[in-house]
């Protein structure tokens, strides 16, 4: 029994000696082999200090040594003769790995940033904080970088070793960087979730969400507790209840006035190049303006990367490509682009985005068999982008941004009369938006530092609607010009106090203009407003607490007007776990959007930008506050926060009302209170999530009767799931799915739909919003698979399916009255997008 037990021992003894083999510093093995060979190493410390390796077994010849040392150091030993052995940097590249990791609790950093410096080479660390560089040169630095934690720098010797024993980096956070990372894996890779209630989708890092096949910013920001699209349209996004119009969206510091590709469906916003988007619903800092009910903030790349990269992809709808290229060491060209191919064939998801966009306009999208009339149409988009980085010297950066985003449809209607005759009509419609912008960054000293933005946007909508029967020609226009200078100064008192001070000016002209030939007809509307402001404010953390205060002066020229805006967001860690907080803002709006019926685009574009007069258009205000927790336990992360918000100044004609206030003139307001609850649970192979927002929107129009009645996008109840599973490192699915109550409609007066007045028969409404569609239900799937070719070329295939289920969704419901029986009206119900899968392939390099 001893004899068993002892070899037992011995066994386990040789296991575990096996396994805790350590690794000794390089100088203390040197010493070691001069002692026992009576050689003397020549070597510069700074070469030798930073490694670790094995040590050499102890019955080796010299000679064998000096080879181990050369296989498993980055080194080069060379033996001069009996006594005498040199230490060199070894004129050979090595390869290096290692883990990025938190110091709190060494939670892997998914999306850091890990570069050679004066070099090209780098790389981004993956969902496990896992990197690899190889042939980088010997005793090179490697920089270590993330948001929100202190930079490192590490010699390449340390980090040079096998794949099954990679370094482990450890990144302490950075107190200065007051808006510091709470979450690094929000819902998803490459989601964050900031300190001052911001969520930051980082577009390279970007894992997968349900149904999509690309980083959409618009798209999946809907995935966020009180963000929703009514109508599933990227130009109908509602935050906390508010219309579309009232989002400032902003693409690095230019505002831009566009947001969606085919009328809504996709966003306009190429994320190829776009490395930043911050997402704001409230406490807004006091240096943004415009945007009553959100702040929606894109930024590119602004860190010279030297290193070309891009990468090539296509889905069922357009290709893209983007290109990072160094000139100089301190010069980059950032460009990217991308255009449908919708103009040369047609697929699947094509037709099913066609029908959805069209669907209730003037453009045929099913044809009845006994019609004698023949439709074509050309509908195509694009956008591309272009950025200069030139770096003056390490204090002086400048940067030039311009982007153009296109949509053009030409529709054409050919039909046949009794006598034979072909009567052929088309239509044209655009709808552009083009920025160019510049920026100069000066970091004074330290502690000091400014920023000088200068952009020019400029917004389109054109279209010509000819009517073959009567040779009329319709033609309609309208334009955005929006110029803008802002300059920011930014001080720091010390590592927990910053104060930011700025001043703004904008000069919008928007116009509005009618023309028909026969009769003829002209009108123009052309209105300019200037607006100055000055802001300020402070931000102060401590170990338990977060708080940004500030405020904001504007005037307005025409108006001779001042209005004062606070700003306030406050968060509070009661313990390690648990925070509470405190957000609330004042903001006006002075660009607001109307929808026109009568007269609208070829029925696909019902809104035209104007601006407030402060008679019949006031400049829209909104007052809002939100209190709630959130408790962060590794990685479970559950928040409940409930809100107020009201906005007003708002128009009937900017609400898009079907029912008797459609062509009313009204002043009024809206107020929107609920309750938003997420759950969310992240690990290293799964995340899961549940959201439910319960609201409460209402108007309030003291001319109309009633003059309180639910919003239009009263929306009281929804429920948002989500699953994303990595089956593989390289293979990941996501399955989701939405549940919220119907938009409100109103019906038509039962036993008397319709009222006459003169020779016109109008639809004759019941008391507005009263009654709800159905529920709107969506589950959309996605996957995802990558290789890696190369050590630099890698390829995504991407496959997503949207309404899984192909449930039919009743997104809007209104009446018009029946041509065949003036008395009675017609039931028009626009449906949402059918069950519509796509594919996306990527090469990047």
């Amino acid at each position: 029994m001893r004899t068993y037990l002892g070899l037992f021992l011995l066994v386990i003894g040789m296991i575990s000696y096996g396994q805790n083999i350590e690794k000794r510093p390089l100088v203390e093995i040197l010493e070691s082999i001069e002692n026992q060979y009576q050689v003397k190493f020549s070597y510069a410390p700074e070469d030798v200090l930073p490694i670790s390796i094995e040590s050499p077994k102890l019955d080796l010849e010299l000679l064998e040594v000096i080879d181990y040392l050369n296989a498993n150091t980055p080194l080069k030993f060379r033996q001069l003769d009996n006594r005498y052995v040199t230490v060199s940097k070894a004129d050979k590249t090595i390869s290096i790995c290692g883990y990025v990791l938190t110091k709190v609790d060494e939670a892997p950093l998914l999306g850091a940033s890990v570069y050679i410096k004066d070099t090209s080479i780098g790389t981004i660390t993956n969902e496990h904080g896992y990197f690899e560089l190889n042939d980088i040169p010997v005793s090179s630095d490697v920089l270590f970088s993330f948001l929100g934690y202190h930079k490192k720098v590490i010699k390449s010797q340390f980090l040079f070793s096998k794949k099954n024993d990679c370094k482990r980096i450890v990144l302490d956070i950075n107190n200065e960087a007051l808006t510091e990372v709470v979450l690094t894996k929000f819902l998803t890779t490459g989601v964050e979730k900031l300190i001052d209630g911001r969520t930051v989708l980082n577009s390279k890092a970007f894992g997968l969400l349900p149904g999509l096949i690309e980083p959409d910013v618009l798209q999946s920001i809907q995935t966020l507790p009180g963000i929703e699209s009514a109508n599933e349209s990227i130009a109908n996004i509602n935050v906390r209840g508010g219309t579309n119009d009232q989002n400032l969206i902003l693409w690095d510091g230019i505002k831009m006035y566009h947001s969606g590709h085919f009328f809504g469906l996709i966003s306009a916003y190429n994320p190829n190049l776009t490395e930043k988007v911050y997402v704001t619903k409230n406490g807004t800092s006091s240096q943004y303006s415009d945007g009553v009910s959100s702040t929606i903030d894109m930024r590119t790349k602004n860190e010279l990367n030297r290193k070309f990269t891009g990468g090539v992809g296509a889905n069922l709808i357009s290709g893209d490509a983007f290109l990072e290229i160094p000139v100089a060491k301190n010069l980059e060209f950032h460009i990217s682009g991308r255009r449908s191919f919708t103009d040369a064939f047609k697929t699947f998801a094509y037709n099913n985005y066609f029908e959805r966009s069209f669907q209730d306009s003037d453009i045929r999208t099913k044809q009845a068999s006994s019609d004698n009339i023949s439709t074509t149409s050309n509908f195509k988009f694009y956008d591309y982008t272009a950025k200069v980085l030139y770096n003056l010297n390490e204090r002086h950066k400048f940067r030039i941004n311009f982007i153009e985003i296109n949509n053009d449809l030409e529709y054409t209607e050919r039909s046949q009369t009794e006598s034979d005759d072909i009567k052929t009509k088309t239509s044209n419609l655009s709808q552009y938006n083009t920025g160019i912008g510049g920026v100069w960054q000066a970091a004074w000293s330290s502690r000091f530092n400014t920023q000088l933005n200068a952009y020019y946007s400029k917004y389109n909508v054109d279209a010509e609607d000819y009517n073959v029967e009567s040779n009329q020609l319709l033609t309609q226009a309208n334009e955005v010009i929006d110029t803008g200078v802002k300059f920011n100064s930014n001080l720091s008192l010390n590592d927990n106090f910053k104060w930011l001070n700025g001043y703004q000016f904008n000069e919008t002209g928007i116009l509005n203009e009618t023309r028909v030939t026969i009769p003829s007809y002209y009108r123009i509307n052309k209105d300019v407003l200037r607006n100055h402001a000055l802001y300020s404010e402070i931000e102060l953390l401590s170990q338990n607490a977060f708080i940004r205060a500030g405020a904001r002066l504007n005037y307005f020229e025409k108006f001779n007007r001042f209005l004062l805006e606070p700003r306030l967001n406050i968060r509070y860690s009661l313990t390690k776990l648990f925070s509470l907080k405190l957000e609330g803002e004042f903001k006006n709006q002075s660009a607001t959007q109307i929808f026109d019926f009568t007269d609208d685009f070829l029925g696909v574009e019902k809104r035209r930008w104007i601006l407030a007069n402060e008679s019949s258009i006031p400049i829209s205000q909104s007052q809002q506050a939100s209190f709630g927790g959130e408790l962060n336990k590794k990685n479970l992360n559950i928040s409940l926060a409930g809100f107020y918000k009201n906005v007003h100044g708002i128009t009937a004609r900017n609400q898009g009302f079907y029912n008797n206030f459609q062509s009313l003139r009204a002043i009024g307001e809206y107020t929107a209170r609920g309750v938003e609850f997420l759950f969310n649970k992240t690990e290293a192979n799964y995340s899961t999530w549940f959201s439910y927002t319960y609201a409460v929107n209402e108007y309030k129009f003291e001319l109309f009767t009633p003059s309180v009645f639910p919003n239009n996008i009263d929306i009281r109840h929804s429920v948002t799931v989500g699953l994303n599973y990595d089956i593989l490192n390289n293979l990941k699915v996501s399955l989701g799915g939405t549940l919220r109550s119907g938009l409100p409609f109103t019906k038509p007066v039962e036993g008397n739909e319709t009222i006459q007045s003169g020779n016109n028969v109008y639809v004759n409404y019941d008391t507005p919003n009263r009654e709800n569609l159905e529920a709107f239900k969506r589950v959309d799937m996605s996957v995802s698979y990558n290789v890696k070719l190369t050590s630099n070329v890698a390829v995504l295939l991407k496959a997503g399916v949207l309404n899984l289920t192909n449930a039919q969704n009743v997104v809007n419901r209104y009446y018009k009255v029946n041509p065949e029986d003036t008395s009675t009206t017609i039931e028009v119900n626009n449906t949402s997008l059918r069950m519509t899968p796509n594919l996306s392939l990527r090469v990047m390099f």
